[in-house]
């Protein structure tokens, strides 16, 4: 029962004007003014009083309602006040149609006017104008602008969100990090670095590149550059330990002279043998015996025992990856940690944002937002990039999750909000999300519970959303 009733609600749609109109200097007054509509049909219904409006027996008062939205417009049935002689002409003539014909009398003041038209989409938002025209014996009609009635509103009623963005904290310190993969190769159990050995100047470069970077950017300093090596699983486990780490040592000795860096800038670590690499690459194979050798690289028994059960069960398999697989498993992991100056001017922002966003924080990004137009392209366009540059925190995620509803990106803002945390400020947001998915009664909850956690947005949210449901 109670959704059909909440269909019936929807059907019948009514503008309502309380105050009396007056026309044509205070002659006509116009009251009760009612324009209701259903799926299909316009109602319009009105009192005109005109008892003081003054004609001669020839004369007559024709009050046009019509409807105007732009370039579309349409006239309802006219109300025809006429003296004496003209009303007998028409009685005679029977040429009025579906106009309301009424002699002007002493007795005959109020005219109760009721008109029924085909509702059209355009008639949403359009005006109730009447037109005004007088008509002489030979009833050339002459109009004047017409006055308004009504303004209706009759466009589905849609939830208009506020959001509520939260300001990030500034960061102690801004440390930022750049780290790759070096595939640099060595000749056979030795651990001297050769740089015209194969690709290895290349793999060489890449490290001085990155460290490049940062030492010679003035906003920079380079606080730590941590190197881990890792060996394939061929061989023993304890000559795999042995050569991973005295090759790490080699390479962070290279870095370090050729650098000059104090011994306690650099850092290092080892895998003998990188199992976990390997396993990436064979659970996205297409290799032959898949599931059996993932078994074998997930079995706990030691790393050697696990290499010749490779060997032993799937010795194609084995083959394939020793040749294609395992020279990339030898490899160096390098970081380098860096500090960034902090930066004040919304100009130079603006132009790191463009070219360097790494470079800035949080706060800083929202000196920008603060300059521009909310809901501008730029203003969106900051805090998609302060997601990307900051894609776990929680601050960046509940903006982001703002702009995206704002600009109708539902999917995204409901991926954003995942890791929007648990503010109140995120409670709102989600009860935003939830309203423009037309979840009004979980929307109803959320703002409610973000009202009583202190967002005054709530407040209104929730007055919108009784609106919507009347």
């Amino acid at each position: 029962m109670t959704r059909i009733y909440m269909v019936c609600l929807l059907l019948w749609i009514t503008v309502r004007v309380l105050q009396a109109q007056i026309l044509l200097d205070g002659q006509v007054t116009v009251s009760h003014l009612d324009v209701a509509r259903t799926e299909g049909n316009l109602f319009v219904s009105m009192d005109v009083n005109v008892a003081g409006l003054v004609l001669k027996m020839n004369r007559e008062m024709v009050l046009t309602p019509v409807l105007r939205n732009g370039t579309d417009s349409l006239r309802l049935p006219a109300i025809i006040v006429a003296g004496r002689n003209r009303y007998f002409y028409h009685q005679r003539n029977d040429s009025l149609t579906d106009n309301v014909l009424v002699r002007r009398t002493p007795k005959d003041t109020v005219i109760g006017y009721r008109a029924t038209v085909a509702y059209k989409d355009w008639m949403a938002e359009a005006l109730l104008m009447m037109d005004e025209g007088e008509c002489g014996c030979r009833c050339e009609v002459l109009m004047s602008d017409g006055e308004r009635l009504a303004a209706l509103d009759f466009k589905p009623k849609v939830f208009k969100p506020v959001f509520v963005y939260l300001a990030p904290q500034a960061e102690p310190e801004k440390i930022r990090e750049v780290s790759g993969s070096a595939y640099i190769d060595f000749l056979v159990n030795r651990t001297d670095i050769n740089e015209h050995y194969r690709d290895n100047y290349v793999e060489l470069q890449k490290i001085r590149n990155t460290i490049d970077v940062v030492r010679n950017d003035s906003d920079t300093y380079i606080i730590s550059v941590f190197i881990k090596g890792f060996a394939s699983p061929e061989g023993s486990y304890a000559n795999n330990s042995r050569l991973a780490k005295e090759r790490t040592q080699t390479l962070k000795e290279y870095v370090r002279k050729l650098y000059e860096f104090p011994d306690s800038l650099m850092s290092t670590a080892y895998e003998p043998e990188d199992w976990e690499g390997l396993r990436r690459y064979v659970e996205t194979s297409g290799l032959p015996h898949k599931t059996g050798v993932m078994e074998v690289i997930d079995n706990d028994m030691e790393p050697d025992a696990r290499e010749q059960e490779l060997k032993k069960r799937y010795p194609a398999d084995y083959a394939y990856l020793y040749r294609k697989v395992y020279p990339g498993l030898r490899h160096s992991d390098y970081a380098v940690r860096y500090h960034v100056r902090t930066y004040t001017d919304v100009a130079e922002i603006r132009r790191l944002m463009k070219t360097e966003p790494q470079k800035l924080s949080l706060q800083e990004l929202f000196l920008v937002a603060q300059d521009c137009v909310t809901g501008s392209d730029e203003y969106n366009e900051v805090f998609e990039i302060a997601v990307r540059m900051f894609p776990n925190d929680e601050t960046a995620n509940l903006n982001a999750a703002n702009t995206a509803m704002g600009m109708g990106d539902l999917k995204n803002a409901l991926r954003y909000l995942e890791k929007a945390g648990d503010s109140a400020e995120a409670a709102y947001a989600r009860a935003v999300y939830a309203a423009l998915n037309t979840d009004y009664d979980m929307a109803a909850r959320l703002f409610d519970g973000a009202r009583q956690r202190g967002i005054a947005e709530a407040a209104d949210a929730l007055k919108q959303l009784e609106e919507i449901k009347k």
